[in-house]
């Protein structure tokens, strides 16, 4: 139980109503009951608010209540309040122990540091560095020479090649490639293909988030690089020599093509594909099942489309071809007109 005085200061909201009230839980709106606190950020959940069973709920600053029953918590920005209440009351589990499974392997060669967490069969092979606090987890990979910083997370399954450098404070999901080759082949006379040597690395930056079942394929030279505070969704793929940028977050099943440089800031939304060698400008926002060829040059720009093109440029171009089934009509009756009479003269 938690005191929703206590949330209101964790999460520096104003409160209005009982500061005594049990929290026990937090739950979406129309679902939420008594003892249980629940957020309203997004206007379309407002319908719900007249009949949600919630203890409390946290709410914009300007928000319109006539409920008495009901203790508002008032946020200047209500999701944000509501991911810290959140870890509040219902802090995630500690995913890994400190401590290094009887299975994993550890080549004598690695340095581990110190409450390192092995999980059973991780394997960790030689030069490997493992900072302070760093959780690796069952079945995981870690390939020679690899660099990992402290309090890093690995889940199940991952596998990090050879060389490549993982930061502080990164999470990986499971079933991710960190490493694996680029897609380079150079076409023969004779109609096949000569595998070019990838003898770059990956590097990932501080604070990033990678999703489940993601590619991240080494550099053919020099560098991959994830940059700090970077958010991948689950099934993305990054090419050779990919760059993406500080705090730039992109959405599932997107595809990066090798020596695109994505800028700090971008949001990138699902299923976007990039050609390669293309520089997008810091603050870019892609919308979903955009086709990327081209360099975006100015920062802030709004995409959408294939080809991507400004938004508003693309919503015209898609009004206009919903228009093009009755525009066709109209072109064919008025083309029968014409041969009607031309026929009569």
């Amino acid at each position: 139980m938690t005191k929703l005085s206590e949330i209101a200061g964790i999460i520096g909201a104003k409160l209005e109503g009982d500061a005594d009230i049990d929290i026990a839980g937090i739950a979406k709106i129309e679902e939420a009951k008594k003892g249980e606190i629940t957020f309203l950020s997004n206007p379309k959940y407002a319908k719900y608010f007249e009949s949600t069973e919630a203890s409390a709920v946290i709410v914009p600053e300007d928000f319109k209540s006539a409920r008495a029953d009901v203790a508002l918590l008032r946020a200047k920005d209500p999701y944000t309040a509501f991911v810290f209440a959140l870890k509040r009351i219902t802090p995630p589990p500690e995913p890994l122990e400190p401590t290094i499974n009887r299975n994993a392997y550890v080549s004598p060669k690695a340095v581990v540091g110190e409450n390192v967490g092995l999980g059973a069969f991780a394997c960790v092979l030689d030069g490997v560095r493992i900072g302070r606090g760093a959780r690796i987890s069952h079945g995981s990979v870690i390939g020679e020479e690899v660099e990992i910083g402290e309090n890093t997370l690995i889940y199940p399954n991952v596998t990090v090649y050879r060389g490549c450098k993982i930061g502080k404070n990164v999470i990986i999901h499971s079933g991710t490639v960190i490493g694996s080759d680029g897609f380079g082949f150079a076409p023969k006379d004779d109609g096949t293909y000569e595998k070019i040597p990838q003898l770059g690395i990956v590097v990932v930056e501080d604070d990033v988030e990678i999703g489940s079942n993601c590619s991240i394929d080494r550099a053919t030279l020099g560098e991959t690089r994830i940059c700090r505070g970077v958010k991948l969704d689950n099934l993305i793929q990054v090419a050779h020599n990919v760059v993406i940028g500080d705090n730039t977050v992109i959405a599932a099943q997107t595809g990066i093509a090798g020596s695109t440089r994505i800028g700090k800031h971008c949001v990138v939304a699902g299923q976007v594909g990039f050609a390669g060698h293309l520089d997008i400008a810091d603050r870019t926002t892609i919308g979903a099942q955009s086709g990327v060829a081209k360099s975006v040059k100015e920062q802030g720009k709004i995409l959408f489309g294939y080809p991507a093109k400004e938004m508003r440029e693309a919503k015209r171009m898609e009004g206009a071809a919903r228009m093009l089934p009755e525009l066709l009509q109209e072109v064919a009756e008025l083309r029968a007109k014409v041969e009607k009479l031309t026929n009569k003269e």
